[in-house]
């Protein structure tokens, strides 16, 4: 095991022992805590009632935060005609079909989200095996093969997050940033509780928000009260 820190020590004993917290004193707490000398992340992990084995009980998904995330996404988009017209309007890095697949085959990722209209998923189809591993492959769960391209490409540069349980059934997802006023730290938290809440599959069954805990990107985890 890691040795921890003097400063990693000094936010442990912040903690009570075997508490857990509303999310506006995980809030105020984090916010006491000096673990870096940039603005860190705020991150909230989750452990769910679910099989991750079953394939009906895996919980996938996308969310736009009330308050974003402070931090502007590189979104392309996989588009023709007007709906092509449309995203770069409203601010996509690159839109393209064919050639735009072709230059991702040739080994360009430079960007956080891909987003595509229907019809272009023949396409985007043979992109499986390069964008799936990266977690970039358009999928109408997550809401990025969609008709409403420009609404789209605003959500998810303003920091709209797709999230997918890993194979412990577990889900990591930022909020924030500590810069950020506990107010809106906190409402976005809480937007993302309810959120995942209702994301329940209907054959998990008992408690579903088994454990779920909020941190810095340097700070141990405050456990909340769900």
């Amino acid at each position: 095991m890691a040795k921890l820190s003097k400063k990693y020590k000094e936010m442990l004993a912040k903690l009570e022992p075997g508490k857990r917290y509303t999310v506006a004193e995980a809030v105020h707490l984090l916010k006491q805590m000096d673990g870096a000398k940039f603005d860190e992340t705020v991150e909230v992990g989750m452990k769910l009632g679910i099989d991750p084995k079953q394939a009906d009980q895996l919980v996938r998904g996308s969310i736009s935060l009330p308050h974003g995330l402070g931090t502007s996404k590189k979104v392309i988009v996989f588009a023709e005609g007007a709906r092509a017209e449309e995203a770069r309007a409203a601010g996509a890095l690159e839109v393209g079909g064919a050639e735009l697949a072709k230059k991702i085959e040739g080994g360009w990722l430079d960007f956080d989200v891909a987003v595509a209209s229907p019809d272009m998923m023949k396409v985007v189809g043979r992109l499986g095996r390069v964008l799936g591993p990266q977690g970039k492959m358009p999928s109408p769960k997550s809401g990025t093969v969609t008709e409403d391209i420009a609404t789209a490409v605003k959500e998810f540069k303003a920091g709209r997050v797709e999230y997918r349980n890993d194979t412990e059934g577990n889900i990591h997802l930022p909020v924030g940033k500590k810069s950020f006023a506990e107010k809106t730290l906190a409402e976005n938290i809480e937007a993302l509780l309810a959120h995942i809440g209702r994301a329940k599959p209907a054959s998990s069954k008992g408690v579903f928000i088994q454990k779920a805990v909020v941190s810095l990107t340097m700070s141990p985890g405050v456990p909340l009260a769900v």
